[in-house]
């Protein structure tokens, strides 16, 4: 939308400095954007005497701004005078008249906007620093998306090194961002002793060498502690097995900042000792951490020659990344040669596939591009024998930026996803890429591991962006491997237990969901020889029983049978409370999978397509009543529904009620229970739904045969969140209260316009998936 103060500031300029050789007209369209921040700024150079003009505001402006003298009431210069009030009216600040009178209006705006900054000089005075900020597309409240705990921080550095001559205003939006982590270095610098005019925020040399002097523990006080808890900050928050860890802003390392830190090191696959050392400040501060670690993986573009793969495997590496496909007319060389594989796996080491074609701009990539490339990686996969459930990485090779991910690179991956699924969902697409791309194209479309090019810290997508949640391997150093007279270029690969372990055969007849398909076979074995009840109940109630066996599942739908449970332990049943779903690579949780199942089986759909039943409540109205209850929870910082259900609902590497891995249980108990009420038994069910392709399209099955349309879905969502069906109010009461806190308000007191906003976001997303 135009603002009309916007629009008279851009006439203004256009009007006042046209005829001035080399200014650059800016846009009259009343949307604040660069063009209109340089045209303000190659005035203010004109008037500074300046020339030739330049759209920017570099160290010429700054001295010659700083040499003209003190900009306040009653300042004399009327352009200057307007070029600050438009400045102002850009921003979002009322700045006065524009009438080239310094006011009081001005003077209240320009203290207004310094105290959002958290600049020292709150007396209404723009000093250079101040003016420069001005003319930025910097914000200085929290926008959509960012935290007052980031903000207190840009504000705090802001306000702390102001003075030093290298450090300049940075925005106070409350989002960790590339300047932000400019800002934080530039101060960390300054602690350590690097001298003022070579704090330039780069982690070169000599903060390394500083930042290893410098180690921090439990007890430790001072302004080195509060950078420190910054950069734990914004790498905020660290996955954790309940929940995330967050921490807050300190100047004391105590005992919580202790325990982020252990996480942090967990998950970054360090040393876990609760220390500041260098190879923690590193791995905060640069998307490499610390390249000289020792790691035990690595990738290459060259053949893993049998020699190559015994000096590796001396070497201590058990994982190497090899290419599966080499552009036509490429002189790299780069695919997997006849017999390597051999080689690789005879060394016992396992292989990570990568496909790659082009990759290197913003044209590479397009749905239809997609598409094709899961095609051919599919062909190259197979034709290699890579068994089933392999995760292929689609690379991302350049500095992709946030509108490119937007416009490309999502719809490049939503092919490969389309691509992949029209060849049977043989194999699961993961990201090459930045921690940003890696992180957005994992929240857009599902990628299951992400392979971090950590090496090129000086991507914008690497700085200020935290490692993402299912990163497996981080790209982190470039050398040449030395193998005596055949030595070859060599990639280092931090990676994380416990995520991808790549591949180390091939052509082998695999299943990563045959572990619970043969489970759920020998417990119905069991069902059947203990010859009471029906046998497919009783294989849902044993596999649900330990999570889902209290009061209120009781009142929902009924108690396990306890006879059975202590007959199949008798006869050595075992325990199993996650698999591998074969269409994704997910993992999934059998004990929700099946209290779903189990409710939907004893409950069915009911007749009336807009109302629920107990069953929903055992599946997705469950998760839909403890999400809203999160949501309440904080409300704050997400007033919108509709958002909160956008950005936090179906999402991996988000702790969350209602999270990926819980809507593809809630669909596969919903489509298993409806297979089993048709006379399928519920081995059988399982087996045709996690080998045979049953779960590649669980989310247009679901949809369909549950939900239908949007209108529909929203209708569905309400009644569970209203009814006054008694168990499922009692059953929504307790939920919202365990979830939310005590006094949390119930859907039904939220205003009609805000409950409508979530209804509709938890439809999009639903919808969204299925298509």
């Amino acid at each position: 939308m135009a603002d009309a103060k916007v629009l008279e500031a851009q006439k203004w300029v256009n009007r006042t400095y046209g005829g001035v050789p080399g200014y650059q007209r800016c846009a009259e369209d009343g949307q604040t954007g660069w063009g209109t921040m340089y045209s303000l700024t190659m005035g203010l150079q004109h008037e500074l005497g300046i020339s030739p003009l330049a759209a920017a505001f570099g160290p010429t402006t700054l001295a010659r701004l700083t040499a003209y003298g003190t900009i306040k009431q009653g300042h004399a210069n009327a352009n200057v005078n307007n070029l600050v009030q438009y400045a102002l009216f850009c921003k979002g600040y009322w700045g006065g008249n524009g009438d080239g009178v310094f006011d009081a209006a001005t003077k209240e705006a320009v203290i207004k906007i310094t105290l959002d900054m958290g600049a020292p000089d709150y007396e209404g005075t723009v000093t250079p620093k101040v003016f420069k900020a001005l003319l930025t597309m910097d914000a200085y409240v929290v926008l959509a998306g960012g935290t007052e705990k980031i903000r207190a921080i840009q504000q705090w550095l802001n306000r702390t090194y102001l003075n030093k001559s290298t450090f300049f205003i940075g925005p106070c939006d409350g989002h960790y961002s590339r300047d932000v982590q400019t800002a934080l270095m530039k101060a960390i610098q300054y602690e350590i002793g690097i001298p003022e005019d070579q704090a330039n925020g780069n982690f070169g040399a000599g903060t390394q060498t500083r930042l290893r002097a410098n180690t921090l523990a439990q007890g430790d006080t001072g302004t080195l502690v509060r950078l420190f808890s910054a950069a734990c900050v914004f790498n905020e928050p660290v996955p954790g097995e309940e929940s995330p860890y967050v921490t807050s802003f300190k100047d004391t390392y105590d005992s919580a900042l202790t325990a982020f830190v252990k996480a942090f090191q967990r998950f970054s696959i360090l040393s876990e000792n609760g220390r500041a050392d260098y190879p923690t400040w590193a791995q905060l501060l640069v998307s490499t951490g610390d390249p000289e670690r020792d790691v035990d993986a690595c990738d290459t573009r060259f053949t893993i020659t049998a020699s190559r793969a015994r000096a590796l495997a001396a070497e201590g590496y058990k994982y190497v990344g090899r290419y599966i496909y080499d552009p036509p007319g490429s002189t790299l060389d780069k695919e997997i040669q006849p017999g390597e594989l051999d080689d690789i796996f005879g060394n016992g080491l396992r292989v990570f596939p990568i496909y790659q074609d082009n990759a290197r701009q913003l044209g590479d990539f397009s749905y239809s591009t997609g598409y094709r490339h899961a095609r051919e990686a599919h062909e190259r996969a197979a034709g290699y024998g890579f068994n089933r459930g392999t995760v292929i990485y689609f690379a991302v090779d350049y500095d992709a930026t946030d509108p490119e991910i937007t416009s490309n690179i999502i719809p490049y991956f939503q092919g490969v996803a389309g691509g992949l699924a029209a060849k049977g969902k043989r194999y699961v697409h993961g990201v090459y890429g930045s921690r940003n791309v890696c992180a957005r194209i994992t929240d857009a479309t599902y990628a299951r591991w992400s392979f971090v090019s950590g090496m090129s810290w000086g991507f914008s997508g690497n700085l200020g962006f935290p490692l993402p949640a299912n990163w497996s391997f981080n790209q982190i150093k470039e050398f040449r491997f030395p193998n005596g007279s055949d030595s070859f270029d060599l990639d280092n690969n931090a990676h994380r237990p416990l995520t991808d372990e790549g591949q180390g055969s091939v052509n082998e007849t695999v299943s990563p969901s045959g572990d619970f398909i043969a489970y759920v076979e020998e417990i119905y074995a069991y069902a059947r020889d203990y010859g009471q009840g029906d046998p497919n109940r009783l294989v849902m109630e044993y596999l649900r029983h330990k999570s889902y066996d209290n009061v209120q599942w009781t009142a929902l739908i009924g108690p396990p049978d306890r006879n059975f449970i202590t007959y199949a332990t008798g006869r050595g049943a075992r325990w199993k409370n996650g698999f591998v779903d074969s269409s994704t690579g997910q993992e999934m949780g059998v004990e929700h999978l099946m209290a779903t199942c189990n409710g939907h089986f004893l409950f069915p759909r009911p007749a009336d397509a807009q109302r629920v039943n107990h069953g929903d409540v055992a599946g997705w109205g469950g998760d839909l009543i403890t999400f809203y209850a999160e949501w309440q929870r904080v409300r704050d910082s997400y007033a919108s529904g509709y958002q909160y259900c956008v950005e936090r609902m179906a999402k991996t590497g988000i702790s969350s009620s209602f999270g990926y891995s819980d809507l593809l249980e809630d669909a596969d108990g919903y489509l298993l229970a409806e297979r089993v009420g048709a006379g399928l038994n519920i081995a059988t069910a399982v087996l045709r739904h996690y080998e045979s392709g049953g779960s590649n399209g669980r989310f247009g099955d679901y949809r369909s045969r549950r939900f239908g349309s949007k209108a529909n879905t929203q209708a569905l969502a309400r009644d569970m969140l209203t009814t006054n069906s008694p168990v499922i109010a009692a059953g929504r009461t307790w939920l919202v209260q365990t979830y939310g806190g005590a006094g949390t308000l119930l859907p039904d007191a939220l205003p009609a316009a805000k409950l409508d906003d979530f209804l509709r976001g938890f439809a999009d997303v639903l919808h969204g998936m299925a298509d």
